[in-house]
């Protein structure tokens, strides 16, 4: 029988504690790859402070992009 997504969501959920402590362990592991130990880290701090706020740049000179909805 196929999960709902809210069923999927609750039962990641569940794993919450046990994937926070592996990351950490990840993290902490001296031997562990350097990428390991940079994407565990990465996920660390996206979940505890939320994702970096991204930037988007473009010509500062040109107005504003206006959008507009045709049907």
């Amino acid at each position: 029988m196929a999960r709902t997504p809210t069923e999927i969501k609750s039962l990641a959920r569940a794993h919450t504690y046990s994937a926070i402590k592996t990351l950490s362990h990840i993290m902490n592991e001296p031997s562990a790859p350097h990428a390991a130990r940079v994407a565990a880290v990465k996920e660390l701090l996206d979940r505890g402070w939320g994702k970096a706020t991204q930037l988007h740049g473009g010509d500062p000179d040109a107005g504003p992009i206006v959008m507009t909805w045709e049907k």
